[in-house]
């Protein structure tokens, strides 16, 4: 239920975080022991007091939902996890979920090179319905989880929450992924992902490392993501994980 009416906002929602009331933010009851214990504890006191004192100050924070990741992927749904670093900081780009923009929006040097990329390996073109554009959001409702380690962002301003406390809640939410009774692929995409590979229980998950689809590394050594094949390697996977 808690899927249906986060899709049901959308029309209405604003575009900006307007409330650092961790209530207000919808997130899947699998997830809830893991954010409630983050909001109570002094990391993520620290980190509503800084939102509370920036939007207070007439900060502009996107994306509008910071815990979108987990109200649309609950964590028994995961089976794919990819990580990303921030949101983007342009107005109207973040919908809350890794490297995705909100339907429209042109799409990003990294997202187009997402897409080039999955074309290339499964001959998928990118999504063209509803409307063109870089929504993932059904890949989110088809067990991906993308996730930013740092959930928040000031507009022109990158990386302007990093540090701050999301990342305490991210690295939680990675050790759940990992520790859960299922067997995931976990997409590390450029260093700050594969920073993460600590987290993760490689003896139980499968981890799959390339630079950052970004076109400043996208084509680079050592582990260049065009041409990686980690979509079709996932879909294989995906394919022995069901017949098991």
């Amino acid at each position: 239920m808690e899927q249906v009416s986060l899709a049901g906002m959308q029309a209405s929602a604003p575009d900006r975080l307007t409330s650092a009331d961790p209530s207000d933010w919808l997130v899947a009851p699998g997830w809830r022991p893991l954010t409630e214990v983050f909001f109570a504890s002094p990391a993520g006191q620290k980190l509503l007091g800084f939102l509370r004192r920036r939007l207070a100050e007439g900060a502009v924070i996107f994306p509008p939902q910071p815990l979108r990741a987990l109200a649309l992927t609950p964590p028994e749904a995961v089976r794919v996890v990819i990580l990303g670093q921030d949101p983007y900081h342009g107005r109207g780009q973040a919908e809350g979920l890794a490297f995705s923009v909100a339907p429209g929006v042109p799409l990003p040097p990294s997202l187009r090179n997402i897409f080039k990329e999955l074309q290339r390996d499964l001959g998928t073109p990118p999504p063209l319905f509803p409307v063109p554009g870089g929504s993932l959001v059904g890949w989110a409702r088809d067990g991906v989880l993308l996730l930013n380690t740092c959930l928040t962002v000031e507009e022109g301003r990158p990386a302007s929450h990093a540090g701050q406390g999301w990342e305490v809640l991210t690295d939680s939410v990675i050790r759940q992924v990992s520790g859960g009774d299922h067997a995931v692929v976990f997409l590390l995409w450029g260093a700050h992902a594969q920073s993460k590979r600590a987290l993760i229980d490689a003896s139980r998950h499968k981890v799959l490392l390339a630079n950052h689809p970004s076109p400043l590394s996208a084509l680079r050594p050592p582990l260049p993501f065009i041409g990686c094949g980690h979509f079709s390697q996932v879909s294989r996977w995906r394919g022995l994980q069901a017949g098991r």
